[in-house]
């Protein structure tokens, strides 16, 4: 995994850690205004090695949820890697996802997360006093959710 958010490493003149507290201070100012953020796994692959999701045009349905959710028409579930679709609410219509594929879509491993979490942390590490409080204290939630999934 390469650790480049907004794959800004090879443009950005100046200390990623401030480059991050900028976009903080956006959130900031902006405030429900602000761009949201989705990220989704399109290569996952079960326990046979095919591709779960059936990607091409089907990715237009993750848009299509994506849309709603951002205009406020459909709720999510707080997961531990951030908020997931309910299954209701995404259109699975034509394809072979049912409650039980869909849970698998959206499980995950707390040990590689773990792992994750420590490698992230290294790697901010090089940023010192500059790394804004607020990526810290995400960290921080983001452990504290890693190991409430490992006592599930």
């Amino acid at each position: 995994l390469r650790h480049d958010p907004f794959a800004m490493l090879p443009f950005c003149g100046y200390n990623m850690a401030d480059y991050w507290g900028h976009w903080l201070e956006m959130q900031d100012k902006l405030g429900e205004n602000f761009p949201k953020v989705y990220q989704v796994n399109w290569f996952r692959k079960d326990e046979d090695g095919n591709f779960m999701w059936p990607g091409y045009g089907d990715n237009s349905r993750v848009l299509d949820w994506i849309v709603r959710r951002a205009a406020g028409e459909v709720e999510a579930i707080d997961g531990v890697t951030g908020r997931y679709p309910h299954f209701e609410d995404f259109n699975l219509e034509g394809l072979d996802i049912d409650e039980a594929k869909w849970a698998k879509l959206f499980e995950i491993d707390p040990d590689a997360w773990s792992a994750e979490m420590d490698d992230t942390e290294e790697y901010f590490s090089q940023f010192g006093d500059k790394l804004p409080a607020a990526i810290t204290e995400q960290l921080a939630k983001f452990r504290a959710r890693i190991a409430a999934a490992k006592q599930a």
